[in-house]
Order: structure tokens, then C-alpha cells, then sequence
């Protein structure tokens, strides 16, 4: 199961159009790594609670069937007497009552996973874990460093046997009883569905976990060394980008054509390179247009059908999918995305707060050229 049916506050403005497991990581939803990456475990049975902007998803990836997946999803939600659709999230443990309750979904061991997070955790092995220790539940946990156990759950387990003993969420370092993090990634057997109240807001970590260790039932932490990119924040998604085109996340590769070293560029993209500046690594999407006299500097992602117009400058930035920047603009560690920009310390901002056009929609200055040919 993987859950996404949160609205993703924390990384607004990204969010503000698109469910948070939509974000895109090199153009690719992070959900869609995710359902690749279960897939190539021999997972194909795949059930996503969705509620908030629930139609992108489910229209994104259908029955499953393209990813080599069997997809079904459950709307966590209410139509109201005018007909309208109110997202309401029920929790992450309610929604997998409610799912159970439904049709029975969770009939053997589940892995139950965060849909906002990069992984390339080896899932066969933590499975033999989980099934040798004789769990009901395993909780998958990563050592974070002391100054950064703030942002996160923590566990705190037995150093020997590995048994949870208690839970604590987003210590100050001085009173964190632990460096690890839990990293939303749950193996569980059947029977914990029946300690889940039915009809209830209930959610995994802060009310079935302190449940579970309440009851002392098998339930450990396994401390894995894996990849897990975690977008909290715009923060984060800025940062994750930087590394990704930097070439410091393994087996995650830019797309598109490499032209030149550092450069990648999707089909269809124009440059014009007099007196144009371009220094890796870039990523350039299908259909851009670059004029003559711009200036970008990687780490860059510019989205496809953009247009970076003449002196205008685009510094270890990323710009969503049709973006135009004005002339002799500046777009400098910021990431833009529709009327909005956020830059590297978190600072948003609308298009409506500059006092020059810094950037807007490629496509209606396309439709205007158009209409004045």
C-alpha cells in the first residue's frame, strides 16, 4: 500500500496544483519510482489511499497495467449536496481499515510505504528480516545524524534484539533518546488490521504504534543502510534536484541527450547560442526555447515547452513546465513553479509581488504570436 492522500502543506507552492507523490523528481512523478521499484521486486498488487487532488493521480497511472502493476485506489472523502468532491483524509492506519473493510485487501503481509520519498531499499531483504524475527510489524528506521532528529520520528528500539520500546516525534537533539529515524516504510501481518478502529481518524506512527507497544506485541525496528530521499519541504526538493543533476544519487540519470558536457536537452529544444552562457550540468526540456544573450548555471532543471528569454539568467534554479522568463531577469536558487517561486531558504513569492513581468505561462505567449501572425 502506498499512501498518498495528503495535501503536502509543506512543500507548497508544489502542491498547490499537484498531490505531494506527484512532484517530479527528472520529470517522473516520485510515485511512479516508487510503484518501478515495487514492481521490480515482484510486487504488483498495489493499492493507493488518495483524497486530496486525487484525480491526478488515478488518471496518471489507471489500472497499472502500462507499469506492469495492478493498481486499485481508495478516495478518502465526501460529495456534498451541491454534487462538489471534499477531500478528508482519515489517517494512514484509517485508511487502510477502510480499505480492508471494503474488500479485504491486507489478507497476508503487506509493505506499507510513504508516498513522498525516493527509495532504493532492497525489499526482499527486509521481508526475510521481518519474517525471521517473527514480527507483526516492522517499522524500517535510518540513522540520522543527532542535529537533524528534529525532522523526524524517531525510534527507539532494544540494541540488541531490535524490539520497539517507545516513540518519539521530532526531539530536540538534547532529548532525542535516539538517532533513528523512521523512514514511513512499514512491513505488517493481517492481524494488526484488527486493533485499527473502524470509522475512526487513526494514524500509524502517533496511535497504532504506541498501541503496539503497548500490548508488548512483536514489533521491531530494522535499522537498513538504503537510499531515502525524503521532500519535506521545498527545501528539500530544491536540495534533491541539486544532487540528483550533480550526479550524487545513484542510479538516477538525467534524460534527454547529453550534447555537451553537462548539457542534457530534451527533443525539439532550440539554442541559441550567440552570446549565450550554459554551464553544467543542465537539463534543458523538449520544446525550450533559449535566445541568444542568456545566461544558466547548473545544478538546472528547466521544464520542457520553457522559454528562457534574452538576458535573462537562470542560476542553479528549477523552473516547472512552461516557463518563460522576461528579459534581463534573474531566477538565481529559486524554484518556480506556475505563479509562484520559492527560493533556497524557503522565502515564496507571486509573480504578482515583482514589479517587473519576471516570468510567466510559455503557452499563452505562444497562443499571442499566434494570433499576431
Amino acid at each position: 500500500m502506498i499512501l498518498a492522500a495528503g495535501k503536502g502543506t509543506r512543500v507548497r507552492p508544489l502542491t498547490y496544483e499537484l498531490p505531494k507523490p506527484m512532484i517530479p523528481i527528472l520529470g517522473k512523478p516520485v510515485l511512479e519510482y516508487l510503484v518501478e521499484h515495487l514492481v521490480k521486486f515482484g510486487i504488483h498488487d498495489i493499492m493507493i489511499n488518495v483524497s486530496y487532488l486525487h484525480q491526478k493521480i488515478e488518471n496518471y497511472f489507471g489500472d497499472g497495467q502500462r507499469f506492469g502493476a495492478r493498481i486499485g485506489y481508495s478516495f478518502e472523502g465526501y460529495v456534498d449536496d451541491a454534487g462538489e468532491v471534499h477531500p478528508h483524509p482519515i489517517g494512514s492506519a484509517g485508511g487502510m481499515k477502510k480499505i480492508q473493510e471494503f474488500g479485504g485487501f491486507f489478507d497476508e503481509t503487506t509493505l506499507v510505504i510513504c508516498g513522498d520519498a525516493l527509495i532504493d531499499l532492497d525489499i526482499r531483504s527486509a521481508l526475510f528480516e521481518h519474517r525471521r524475527k517473527g514480527a507483526l510489524v516492522s517499522v524500517i528506521t535510518k540513522e540520522v545524524a543527532l542535529d537533524q532528529v528534529s525532522s523526524y520520528g524517531v525510534v527507539v528500539a532494544d540494541p540488541e534484539t531490535g524490539q520497539v520500546l517507545s516513540f518519539q516525534e521530532k526531539p530536540s537533539p538534547e532529548e532525542a533518546k535516539s538517532t533513528l529515524a523512521s523512514t514511513g516504510i512499514y512491513i505488517m501481518e493481517p492481524e494488526v488490521l484488527d486493533m485499527i478502529p473502524s470509522n475512526t481518524v487513526f494514524d500509524i506512527g502517533s496511535e497504532l504504534f504506541p498501541l503496539l507497544v503497548e500490548k508488548k506485541v512483536p514489533f521491531y525496528a530494522q535499522k537498513r543502510f538504503f537510499n531515502w530521499i525524503d521532500i519535506g519541504n521545498v527545501i528539500d526538493f530544491w536540495s534533491v534536484l541539486q544532487s540528483v543533476l550533480s550526479g550524487k544519487v545513484a542510479q538516477m540519470y538525467v534524460p534527454g541527450t547529453q550534447i555537451e558536457e553537462g548539457l542534457w536537452v530534451g527533443l525539439n529544444t532550440r539554442i541559441e547560442w550567440e552570446g549565450t552562457t550554459i554551464e553544467g550540468p543542465v537539463y534543458i526540456g523538449a520544446g525550450t526555447h533559449v535566445e541568444a544573450g542568456s545566461k544558466i548555471v547548473g545544478p538546472t532543471w528547466i521544464g520542457h515547452g520553457s522559454h528562457i528569454c534574452s538576458g535573462s539568467e537562470v542560476i542553479r534554479s528549477v523552473l516547472f513546465e512552461y516557463t518563460r522568463t522576461a528579459p534581463g531577469t534573474k531566477v538565481e536558487e529559486s524554484v518556480v513553479c506556475g505563479d509562484y517561486s520559492v527560493t533556497r531558504d524557503g522565502q515564496m513569492k507571486h509573480i504578482s509581488e515583482y514589479t517587473d513581468n519576471h516570468w510567466n505561462d510559455a503557452r499563452d505567449r505562444r497562443k499571442t504570436a499566434r494570433q499576431g501572425a
